[in-house]
């Protein structure tokens, strides 16, 4: 009797979970059905939380522009995904594209949005709703259509316009000529275009320069799982290439304390006061996170069919080691030219005298920013990291240090040559 009350408790529980969690993903549908409004035409088929396409109709009678985006995924451009976690060079790696010419449509970090308003509408958060928004909201960017995207930025664009987009400063095609609107006075826009004037985003013209460029490049640190991106890679409609950036997992949480010095308090004060508890929160998390980019890299690298010639894998450290060389196959892996304008910057960014300030800065001498990690960790810190990310180091070629002197040391290296990409 008392086995029967127990099985009859479980699936009550299990029923109260499935509900919820329905009920989650009900309400990021929700911002996922995208409605017709005014002259915007709807973007073509996309995925809508589920694995069959959710095709959406629209009336493109009279409207010289409806066949936009059909057009945009005919199979002429070239899609790359910049796939990292955060404080792994990907905004520095960012660049080598953003900094192509004029035939590249770079977005840094657009997710961003839909991050902070499903943390906001989540009571749980949700992994598996995260990654299919993620899918949709990329797919939709990738066919230049910024009209989900919207959906998710706060406050709400008005007529398209937005002076609210995160970093936007950081895609050079967002601040060209074509993308300026007027100026609006006493209207603040943190994320502000650099190289000139511009007013606040207009999406629509946002839209109409990426149709206009060969290449389209997206980084990101929100996507946790490569193979929630399958149905993205499969679309016949992109021609897209993935990229997954990798650190050193102690390098990261070095960069970590100081860039993110709040959250980090905890990890500060391990340092300083004694040993870490293994089984706490911090740790656990940091292991799955670890547990997370090495099973994404052992998909990549394992080449199943839908991957074929479309994922590369590649290390910071070898990039700032060697950062013409690796450049150079990056471009070659995604099929895009290396400009003589790519071939500068990255020349200027990396031979730095003067390393700019700043924690997102991408100018740096980058041969000794790769070792810098080592003298601003303490040894028993580096110890936990090993602990708990020791596959992801094994996998990726970091090597162990037993001692505060072998972390210390300079002269011993805790990088192995390896080659991922055969």
């Amino acid at each position: 009797m008392r086995n029967k009350y127990a099985i009859l408790i479980i699936c009550i529980v299990a029923l109260v979970i499935i509900e919820k969690e329905n009920n989650i993903i009900s309400r990021v549908s929700d911002k996922l059905t995208l409605r017709q409004t005014g002259q915007t035409p709807e973007p073509p088929p996309f995925y809508n939380g589920t694995s069959a396409p959710v095709v959406v109709e629209y009336d493109a009678e009279g409207d010289d522009n409806a066949t936009q985006f059909l057009e945009a995924g005919d199979g002429s451009q070239k899609h790359i995904l910049l796939l990292a976690a955060t404080r792994t060079g990907s905004s520095f790696v960012g660049e080598f594209f953003n900094q192509l010419g004029s035939n590249m449509f770079y977005l840094f970090e657009p997710l961003w949005h839909v991050e902070r308003m499903l943390s906001q509408d989540m009571d749980i958060p949700n992994a598996t709703v995260s990654s299919l928004a993620y899918r949709d909201v990329l797919l939709s960017l990738f066919l230049c259509d910024f009209s989900l995207l919207e959906r998710f930025i706060s406050p709400t664009p008005q007529e398209h316009v937005t002076p609210a987009l995160f970093r936007r400063e950081s895609s050079m095609a967002l601040c060209e000529e074509q993308v300026c609107s007027p100026v609006v006075k006493h209207l603040f826009e943190r994320y502000r275009c650099k190289t000139r004037r511009c007013g606040p985003l207009n999406l629509t013209l946002a839209s109409e320069a990426c149709l206009g460029k060969e290449f389209r490049a997206i980084k990101t640190v929100r996507v946790r799982q490569l193979e929630t991106l399958r149905l993205l890679v499969e679309d016949p409609r992109l021609d897209i290439k993935v990229i997954q950036l990798v650190r050193d997992p102690r390098a990261i949480l070095a960069s970590r304390m100081v860039a993110f010095s709040n959250k980090y308090q905890t990890w500060k004060s391990w340092a300083v006061n004694g040993e870490v508890p293994i089984e706490d929160e911090e740790v656990k998390r940091l292991q799955g996170n670890c547990q997370q980019i090495r099973m994404s890299a052992e998909l990549g690298l394992s080449r199943p069919d839908w991957l074929e010639n479309r994922y590369m894998l590649v290390r910071y450290e070898d990039i700032a080691r060697y950062p013409m060389q690796k450049a150079a196959e990056m471009y070659r892996f995604t099929g895009i030219p290396f400009t003589s304008q790519a071939r500068k910057w990255i020349l200027k960014n990396t031979h730095a005298s003067e390393v700019a300030s700043g924690v997102y800065s991408t100018q740096k001498n980058s041969s000794e920013q790769v070792e810098k990690w080592r003298f601003s960790i303490p040894f028993k810190l580096a110890q936990v990291v090993q602990d708990v990310c020791g596959p992801t180091m094994e996998l990726f070629g970091y090597k162990f240090v037993d001692s505060e002197q072998t972390l210390f040391n300079k002269s011993i290296s805790l990088l192995e040559e390896k080659q991922f990409n055969l």
